[in-house]
Order: structure tokens, then sequence, then C-alpha cells
């Protein structure tokens, strides 16, 4: 069945790599944009690539054209990205746009991007509803930047159908801070022994590339003015992700928790860091588009370890994820030293 046209944009990301092809081959003819107008290797002969600055207004209009059925924006951020789309709706049938979890707060005005600071860990329902309030819209942080993006977008419905995906923790291959490089570059290491703060229950709801592309293919066939969020059937604990990339290592390693937060702030942190879980429910986009997840967490690891591994061969991590480096910090993901400090005193009973 012939969809029409569909623009995605930011095609060549972790997320548009899978979208592509499940649009594609949903039937829609696919325009895959990205600044350096790549290609993906699995991609139909018949999507056709093109290069596109995200901020260049003439580019944008140039690339949709005289019209699109469908837009995916994957990177989208803030006002401008918003009135950008809201000034193309009339040649725009509906858009799927990706925004995050990140936008919650909890009823305490504590979110994502406070947690950690002294009494910021969020305590969210469990699961959170797309009905639970979010940080103020604005340009001072991610979250907000996103919180912005969606009111300009959700204010200008009648000009533009706009699903919202607030996805939560993404994983799979091809992504630039890979938070399971946490426990694949300790085995590598040879690191047998790993800490983990808050008794390693920290859940940070995770979503794989391929289920959000299955909710960009289900919003597509249905339009609408909505958010919804975007997550994997289950959203395990840290301990038990570390456990799972272990089997697919095929290595054993002994976890030592900790209660409370990381001692030093750095032993035992990780990047699913939160002393209370972050879980969304998924009812709604069951619901609404009939979504069924298209794999687990766990069934999804060993394509996501093997890449891993692979871009790690030979090479530094930290030059191979350098936005890894820049948002949790080389120190703090592999403290070896302060760990291997604190393990020898807990050994001795004197932690």
């Amino acid at each position: 069945m012939d969809r029409g046209r569909a623009v995605v944009i930011g095609a060549t990301g972790q997320i548009g790599r899978v979208a592509v092809s499940a649009l594609a081959e949903d039937g829609w003819e696919v325009c895959a944009a990205s600044l350096g107008g790549g290609r993906d290797e699995r991609w139909p002969q018949e999507v056709r690539s093109v290069r596109l600055d995200r901020d260049d207004d003439a580019a944008l209009a140039a690339v949709v054209g005289d019209g699109a059925e469908l837009l995916v924006d994957l990177v989208a951020f803030g006002r401008q990205h918003a009135h950008q789309l809201v000034g193309l709706g009339d040649r725009i049938g509906s858009a799927v746009v990706i925004s995050t979890g990140a936008v919650y707060e909890d009823d305490e005005g504590r979110s994502l991007e406070t947690n950690g600071e002294p009494g910021g860990s969020p305590r969210y329902p469990v699961p959170i509803p797309e009905t639970q309030r979010t940080v103020a819209p604005g340009d001072a942080t991610y979250a907000r930047g996103k919180a912005l993006l969606e009111r300009e977008l959700l204010a200008a419905a009648d000009v533009l159908p706009v699903t919202l995906l607030r996805a939560g923790a993404v994983h799979g291959p091809y992504c630039r801070t890979p938070r399971e490089l946490y426990f694949v570059q300790r085995a590598l290491d040879g690191r047998r022994r790993r800490v983990l703060a808050y008794g390693g229950r920290s859940r940070f709801h995770p979503v794989h590339v391929s289920n959000v592309a299955e909710l960009i293919r289900l919003a597509a066939r249905k339009p609408g003015a909505r958010v919804l969020n975007a997550g994997d059937p289950q959203a395990p604990t840290v301990a038990e992700i570390g456990a799972a990339i272990d089997a697919v290592l095929g290595v054993e390693t002994e976890t030592v928790r900790v209660e409370g937060p990381p001692p030093d702030g750095v032993v035992g942190a990780h990047p699913w860091g939160m002393e209370h879980p972050a879980v969304q429910d998924m009812t709604a986009a069951e619901r609404e588009l009939g979504y069924r997840p298209v794999t687990g967490y766990v069934e999804s690891l060993p394509a996501t370890v093997e890449w891993l591994v692979a871009e790690l061969r030979g090479r530094d991590w930290q030059d191979v994820f350098p936005k890894m480096v820049r948002s949790y910090g080389a120190d703090r993901l592999f403290a070896y030293e302060a760990e291997d400090a604190w393990l020898a005193a807990y050994d001795r009973g004197e932690v």
C-alpha cells in the first residue's frame, strides 16, 4: 500500500536508522534527511537520502517541497524548531516528534535534571502517566527545551496534528551515549567486582530503538494531537541489567550493593543512578495506537553488546563516545582507583 511521502529528519541517528526502515516497509515513500546525507545499508533502495542542516529554514522547506503526508522529526528542540514545523503545516499532513521522559517532574517539582542534588531525587508515581506534571518550558536545560517544544506544537495542533513521543532511556546500536558501556567496558577491562549505589535497585525505563520505530509507524497510520510515553515492556533494575550484560559476554561479576548514594560521589555511580524508579505507563499507546512492543530489554541486548564491543575494539572508549565523557564524566564512570580503595575498606569491614 502506498501511504504517501514521509520525510524523516535525523535519519542516520540511532532511532532514525530503524524508523526509516519501518516506514519504508510499511508502504511510505521515505526521504531520509540528515546532516551528512548518508544512508544505512539496511534501507531499501527506494529510500532517498538528502543532506539537511536542521537549523536552516530554507533547506528544511526545500526538503518538504510541495508537501509530505508525514514528517518525522527526531532532533527537534525548543521554540525555533517548533515554529519551523508549524510554519510548514500547510504542506505537512501530520508529524511525529521525539520528546523525552525527562520532561516529567514529581509533585514537589523534582525531575531527572535535579536528580543527585540535595533533596533532588524525584519520587514519580509508578508507572508515570502522560498526565503527570512536567517541568516549566524554557531554554535553560534539555528537559525544559523539550517541554517548550511540546507546548508550542500542541498549541498549533489545528495547523499540524502531531504525536509527541516521550522516550525513556533509548538503547540499541549507534547510540552516542550508550549506558550499557558502563558494564561492557568494565568487563573488557577485566573488572570482576562492581559497586552499585542505591542497592542496585535503580530503574530508569529503557526503550529500544525498534520499539520507538514501531510507535512512529503506528502514529503515522493514525494522525492526531497527542502525547504518548515510549518505553520497553519491562523496566529492569540496574543490577538486573548488569547481570544480563554479563550473560551476553559470558563473564561473572560480583555485585556489591551500597544503600544510598555513591560513596565519595563516584564509587557505585552509574548512568541509571536514581534513588526512586522512573517507570513510564504504556497503556495509552496500547489503547490509542494498538501498540505492542517489538522486543524487550534483555532480548535486544546481544545486538547492542556486539555493536559496542566492535566499536571499542582497539580504541579508547573516550575517543569512541566523546558525548559519554561530556554527559557523565570519565572519572565518574570508571573510577577504578577510588573503587578499589573503597572495596579494600569494605573487605576489611571498615565501611
